[in-house]
């Protein structure tokens, strides 16, 4: 028997880990295998992406290693292209078909586990393609750092004015979670690094963030919502909520309420849609493009299939049993986490010959935070703010961060981080690794610039 997983993010890779500790001794005897297929070897913890970005924990403390954490399963670093879920067998291209040219190999399976997560919602806003950067992946986070301190390089050593107000200026598109905390710890470790510029003042840097609703963090609670935009724009960040992006061509960022803003950094975080490939399955999708599932994380209406997190539609029961019919679960690392668990122990049950049951959650709460020493929170009905509301952020994800071993690793540099100054620098050439070899070699070829 083969369980596909498909995707290694939080569902994939904590449904796996718990399938390889409840389906041991089956694993062990070669009666069931469990195989997990992702584009990359390393599950990204994202809610460390912002401090990652602004230098507090190292890059490789943000992922964890899928064949380190899951020995037990067979791990392929590839892509699900299409399934015949009716022939029970799915089509993965490999970094070894990409090589040799031969295309999707097929993989057979017994029961699917669909997990591929979701992608960043781009919307066609004229120069975003040309201009924007991401922020949904470790090397969009440690890629914009170096653009930030890259930005100061360059107003520190220009002479012309309007080139250096537009790098001091820095757009952040989106009030969610993702928006707002990576502004706010960009916002801090800019403002920190200002010190080592001899020409440079924090009050030179210009953060603008811009949100289409009427509020940001909806996720805190509508108070801590406000406190988090009292606490931003009283560090001079300009917030412009019921505002839109409408174009970001030539460096200059146009919004809807008529203003203009030169900028060599536009940051995007207005959402996520489903993974595209769920397109390609076959399998029955809701209008937003999400797995149709039952609330025992089953695919409606199909056997031997299962989904969850972001890419599946579940239902909240807790929430309809709260007077709130029809309503489904948000697209959270909490609902994903929780959900995964479910899944695996329903996954197991059936199996063995059990019954599954209904995911059911009843919301523990939210934490952001804004900057280093300051956040919100509204965890089990109390509301926290500033250093407490930052200490239980840390707090609950180093929690929810798979493995004694990362836990450990990510403890140890927080306790290093708080004896000794931040590490300011800028290691774009990372991402340009052959340059200085295709230069020697005369191929006329340059990295591009920022």
């Amino acid at each position: 028997m083969r369980i596909l997983v498909v995707g290694g993010g939080y569902v994939g890779l904590y449904t796996a880990l718990r399938l390889q500790r409840k389906l041991r001794q089956q694993i062990r005897r070669g009666d069931v295998q469990v195989v997990v297929v992702d584009p990359e070897p390393y599950m990204t913890y994202q809610p460390f992406l912002p401090e990652a970005a602004a230098g507090s924990i190292s890059p490789r403390h943000v992922v964890v290693p899928l064949r380190r954490t899951l020995p037990h399963c067979q791990v392929v670093i590839g892509e699900v292209t299409g399934l015949d879920h009716q022939a029970r067998v799915a089509h993965v291209e490999t970094l070894a078909t990409a090589e040799e040219g031969t295309g999707a190999v097929e993989v057979p399976y017994t029961e699917l586990v669909l997990a591929p997560g979701s992608v960043s919602r781009a919307l066609p806003v004229p120069g975003l393609a040309d201009y924007g950067i991401g922020f949904k992946n470790v090397e969009e986070a440690i890629g914009l750092r170096n653009h930030v301190l890259e930005q100061l390089d360059i107003a520190s050593s220009t002479r012309d004015p309007q080139v250096r107000d537009a790098a001091l200026t820095f757009v952040f598109v989106g009030g969610g979670y993702a928006g707002v905390e990576a502004l706010a710890e960009l916002e801090d470790m800019a403002r920190y690094a200002c010190r080592y510029y001899h020409n440079l003042q924090p009050d030179d840097l210009r953060f603008l963030l811009v949100e289409a609703s009427d509020r940001i963090l909806p996720e805190v609670g509508a108070e801590m919502g406000r406190y988090a935009l009292r606490e931003l724009r009283g560090r001079n960040i300009d917030v412009r909520l019921e505002t839109r992006l409408e174009s970001c061509q030539k460096r200059i960022a146009a919004l809807s309420d008529g203003s203009r803003h030169p900028t060599r950094t536009v940051v995007w975080t207005a959402g996520v849609k489903p993974h595209p490939v769920l397109v390609a399955t076959g399998l029955p999708l809701d209008a937003r493009g999400r797995l149709r599932c039952t609330a025992q994380l089953r695919v409606q209406d199909t056997d031997h299939a299962w989904s969850a997190g972001d890419a599946a539609a579940v239902p909240d029961l807790a929430a309809a049993e709260q007077g709130t019919p029809g309503a489904e679960c948000a697209p959270n690392a909490q609902h994903a986490v929780r959900q995964a668990r479910r899944l695996a122990d329903n996954l197991a049950a059936v199996l063995e010959g059990g019954e599954p049951a209904d995911y059911r959650h009843s919301y523990a709460g939210s934490v952001a935070s804004l900057g280093l020493h300051k956040g919100v929170a509204h965890v089990y009905g109390r509301k926290l703010k500033g250093y407490p509301a930052w200490f239980m952020h840390r707090v609950y994800h180093l929690s929810r961060v798979p493995t004694f071993n990362r836990k450990a690793r990510v403890l140890a540099e927080w306790t290093l981080a708080g004896l000794f100054k931040r590490e300011i620098v800028s290691l774009g050439s990372l991402e340009h690794p052959r340059a200085e070899f295709e230069l020697a070699a005369h191929t006329g070829r340059h990295p591009e610039g920022n």
